[in-house]
């Protein structure tokens, strides 16, 4: 009788499928749970720069550059237009204030000029005649009065005679009327003369006032005619030079338009462009420096001009104290300018991971030396030697400051 022989329920195989599965599993999860999962990057130790964060005094400035401008630019716009005759100077020329630089020719001032001095003459002609007519008849009523008071006169001592005649009736009643009436008629032609003079004369002042306030409404006409005569002689104002001129022998210019500039040279500013990162920080009275030839001269902020071209700004500073002798519009000054004194600060150097970082995170050196992790960190002021840590680093730990170019996209470093 055969003997039933028991199936094994593991064989090899079994065994052996089942190990490798569960190696597999142990392999998995090592890998996702166990293992570091950070992007790395292998980097040459001769490629970067390694510095160690520190507490020390913070100089708060930033290094701008400026140009030098004439601290007073005067622009010459032609008040009358007309065509350019005469040149007097070049450009470059050095002025005094009065210095003629062109004339010009306005045809139509001319005539008028010609014509508001002939209303001038004519007027003047005009009451002048005028004034001796008057007096002519002043006169005239002057001598009718007096010979009406002389026959008034005569005719008061006959009418009177008369009257003692008439009284005694040593002559007749007509003729003593007569007398009477001659006199009464005397008495009133002279009160007419005399309310006649003085009408005369109130009327003579107010014509003559009138003709008078024509004639200076005509000369202030030929004054202002005159002033506008002599713009036609293009001035200086100011001492200086003259940097710009666009005037030719010829040249028809227009009035109100620009034919040049003229420059104080007797001193100067420096107009300096700003990052835009530091205009709420930027503002009149602060103080900076620069070198020319091999001397520092002190200068002050005294204007800022707010608006934002390009992500910058510009601001005006002058000189405190003495100027550099010699220097010139256009020329490049580089300033460091103070925005705070000095002030305790964690510190990390300058370099080039602020420009793929904007300060917003590094790479930390570990202790051991061998690799660098990224960490989150918050920069605040900014120097060219340092940058200010307010957030994310302790005294003592090294980072990598040099340039992220190739980093950006680890989250760690191995260095070799």
């Amino acid at each position: 009788m055969d003997k039933q022989i028991e199936k094994k329920r593991f064989t090899p195989k079994k065994i052996a499928a089942i190990s490798a599965a569960v190696l597999f599993v142990f392999f998995i999860l090592y890998v996702f749970l166990l293992s570091d999962q950070s992007s790395k990057l292998n980097v040459e130790r001769e490629r970067i720069t390694i510095s160690t964060v520190q507490r020390g005094s913070f100089h708060d400035y930033i290094p701008v550059t400026g140009e030098v401008m004439p601290i007073e630019t005067f622009f010459l716009d032609v008040v009358e237009g007309g065509r350019v005759i005469q040149k007097f100077v070049e450009e470059g020329a050095i002025l005094k204030a009065g210095d003629p630089i062109i004339k010009l020719e306005n045809v139509n001032l001319t005539l008028q000029t010609i014509y508001n001095q002939t209303q001038v003459v004519q007027q003047e002609n005009n009451l002048r005649s005028y004034r001796l007519t008057l007096e002519q008849n002043k006169l005239n009523l002057q001598t009718q009065i007096l010979n009406l008071n002389n026959q008034i006169k005569n005719q008061q001592r006959v009418y009177e005679t008369n009257k003692q005649l008439y009284e005694k009736s040593l002559i007749s009643k007509i003729e003593f009327e007569n007398s009477r009436d001659q006199y009464d008629y005397l008495l009133k032609s002279r009160d007419l003369s005399i309310q006649s003079f003085k009408l005369d004369s109130l009327s003579r002042d107010e014509q003559i006032k009138q003709l008078e306030t024509t004639l200076k409404q005509f000369q202030k006409n030929m004054k202002l005619i005159e002033d506008q005569f002599s713009n036609l002689l293009v001035r200086a104002p100011i001492n200086g030079q003259l940097t710009a001129l666009n005037a030719e022998i010829g040249k028809s210019i227009a009035g109100g338009q620009n034919i040049g500039q003229i420059d104080n040279t007797e001193a100067y500013k420096v107009r300096v462009d700003i990052d835009e990162h530091y205009i709420a920080r930027v503002r009149e009275g602060q103080v900076g420096e620069c070198t020319f030839d091999d001397k520092t001269y002190k200068l002050e902020i005294k204007r800022v001009f707010v608006q934002v071209t390009n992500g910058r700004f510009q601001a005006d500073m002058h000189f405190i104290g003495e100027a550099p002798k010699g220097i010139r519009r256009g020329q490049t000054f580089h300033i460091k300018l103070e925005l705070g004194g000095l002030s305790d600060a964690l510190l990390v150097d300058a370099g080039g991971f602020y420009q793929t970082t904007g300060g917003q995170w590094i790479f930390v050196v570990d202790k051991s030396g061998g690799f660098a992790v990224r960490r989150p960190i918050k920069i605040g002021r900014q120097n060219p030697q340092y940058y200010e840590v307010l957030e994310g680093l302790r005294p003592g730990e090294k980072v990598i400051t040099s340039s992220y170019d190739n980093y950006n996209d680890y989250d760690k470093l191995v260095l070799q």
